[in-house]
């Protein structure tokens, strides 16, 4: 190889692994623009991983060289949606912050039930928003499935949304490995999960029951306009607005909030907490909030 194409080489591999600070902030202020998440500057090598693979996936030899695709007709019609795609973290588990889930069955859905009638002269209706591969949603199923069992005819329905095309994907196929569901009780796998005829792929599928229970929607909370045209009665909407600026996050609640019924319920992460006493909530437990009547 000659010098030239050695020095060529070695550019390219270059301009690969680094993402400049021009081309970081560009990508920053398109991110928090199409989706309210904030990338600091201690994201910068986390973007460039996540990106290198889509990279490679468009034989694009530098980050500058995305940025200007990005940035095209043609990349602003088609690369959107992938870049979120790539830069969301979707962290998720089967009950996971536990103590919420066993909130919701043993307070929430006995109130909803005796005050409203809720499940029984109207169907239950709960959004999970930020619904990742799916596990919260389909945690949800899980417990109103146990409470339902008690009751004759209680119907509810589920609607699950998330920025990431990938993840909706993943989730409506209800397929997780064996490890995934190690913090269901066994008593509950047995009802709820079928194993993979072939033992060593070691994976697991969330029976047809709740997996129809389920309407998974594309949905970002920068759009004004969230094509939902009904209330719900429970929302979940956990570590998500962890990744939103201040001014974004009390945005978020506040809309979140009008799609809430009176006497509904809001579950937040536990890393996160509304301070704005003008809402009509009311906190009932850790990141747990009842909407005043």
């Amino acid at each position: 190889m000659s010098l030239v194409n050695q020095a060529e080489t070695m550019n390219k591999e270059y301009m690969n692994d680094s993402l400049l600070i021009n081309d970081f902030e560009k990508l920053s202020r398109f991110i928090y623009n199409q989706s309210g998440i904030k990338m600091p500057p201690s994201k910068k090598i986390m973007m460039e991983a996540r990106l290198r693979k889509r990279l490679r996936d468009l034989n694009i030899n530098s980050y500058t060289e995305y940025c200007d695709f990005l940035f095209s007709k043609e990349g602003a019609k088609n690369e959107i949606t992938h870049l979120i795609d790539v830069i969301t973290t979707n962290k998720t588990d089967f009950f996971r912050e536990p103590k919420q889930f066993s909130f919701l069955s043993e307070i929430a859905l006995p109130a909803l039930l005796e005050e409203y009638q809720v499940g029984v002269k109207q169907p239950l209706k709960v959004w999970s928003a930020g619904c990742s591969t799916g596990e919260e949603p389909y945690t949800i199923s899980i417990v109103i499935n146990e409470f339902a069992n008690k009751i004759p005819r209680y119907l509810f329905s589920i609607f699950a949304t998330d920025i990431s095309t990938i993840v909706l994907q993943k989730a409506a196929m209800g397929i997780y490995e064996e490890e995934r569901i190690e913090p269901v009780a066994p008593e509950l796998i047995k009802k709820y999960f079928l194993r993979s005829k072939d033992r060593q792929k070691k994976l697991v599928r969330v029976i047809p029951e709740l997996r129809n229970s389920v309407a998974f929607q594309r949905l970002n909370f920068m759009d004004n306009d969230f094509g939902v045209n009904e209330l719900f009665d429970v929302i979940f909407c956990r570590n998500v607005i962890i990744y939103f600026d201040k001014p974004t996050q009390d945005k978020l609640i506040e809309k979140l909030i009008t799609y809430l019924k009176p006497g509904g319920y809001l579950f937040m992460g536990h890393s996160e907490s509304i301070f704005n006493t003008s809402l009509p909530l009311t906190q009932l437990a850790a990141s747990t909030y009842r909407k005043r009547q």
